[in-house]
């Protein structure tokens, strides 16, 4: 007769294996606990060295931009008072009135006086532009300059449009005028040699939204936009 193996095994050692199995399955579960405390560990330090690098680097970041400001305060700052220019026309007096009919200005091109009410729109002109309204954008403090076409090809436009600001600038042809190129704002002019004469850019620095503009500031948009607007 068979004999049956599991009733040959005492049950002393039955239990002795049974809590065999238990301890390892409680030393399993340990095991892995510990295994993601570690997981966890690391991720906090590969987190925290994130956030130092990422520190860092915004500290850097603002360390270039307090260095910039700095630098940027402590440069000079010119006064447009200090600025001498040869050959300087000066206009005191001028009235400032808005009328609606043309006006008999007393320099060509006009450096002030009496305007139509509506502003000329600074930019660029490949046309001469009406004066009247072009003295309206002076009087908001943007710098006219003209030139001869007859005497500036192309390329002298292109150099000029280089020297001069993206905004209040009105850049237009003139005829007969009495210098290659005449830059004016309110009040002021000077009679240029042409494209390269470096008295133009003195003038912008010292003109251009001057504050003794009548109306310093008013748009130089919204206006008029004159025939042969191109920028």
């Amino acid at each position: 007769m068979p004999t049956d193996s599991s009733s040959s095994v005492p049950p002393k050692a039955k239990d002795q294996a049974k809590k065999l199995t238990v301890k390892q399955e409680r030393e399993a579960r340990r095991a892995e606990k510990v295994a993601q405390m570690v997981a966890q560990q690391k991720k906090q330090q590969r987190n925290r060295r994130i956030g130092i690098f990422g520190g860092a680097a915004a500290g850097v970041i603002a360390l270039g931009l307090v260095i910039t400001f700095v630098v940027t305060s402590a440069e000079p700052k010119v006064d447009p008072a200090s600025i001498s220019i040869g050959e300087l026309q000066s206009y005191d007096n001028l009235t400032s009135n808005h009328v609606s009919t043309t006006v008999d200005y007393a320099q060509t091109p006009p450096a002030g006086g009496d305007h139509n009410a509506v502003w000329l729109n600074c930019g660029v002109y490949d046309q001469q532009v009406p004066n009247e309204n072009a003295v309206h954008a002076l009087e908001h403090g943007a710098v006219w300059v003209t030139y001869d076409p007859a005497v500036v090809d192309e390329a002298g436009v292109e150099t000029l449009r280089s020297k001069l600001p993206d905004t209040y600038v009105v850049l237009s042809p003139y005829e007969g005028i009495a210098a290659p190129v005449v830059a004016s704002a309110w009040g002021n002019q000077v009679f240029l040699d042409g494209v390269d004469d470096e008295r133009l850019g003195d003038f912008v620095q010292k003109f251009w939204r001057s504050n003794d503009a009548p109306e310093p500031g008013a748009a130089c948009t919204g206006g008029l936009d004159a025939a042969g607007k191109v920028a």
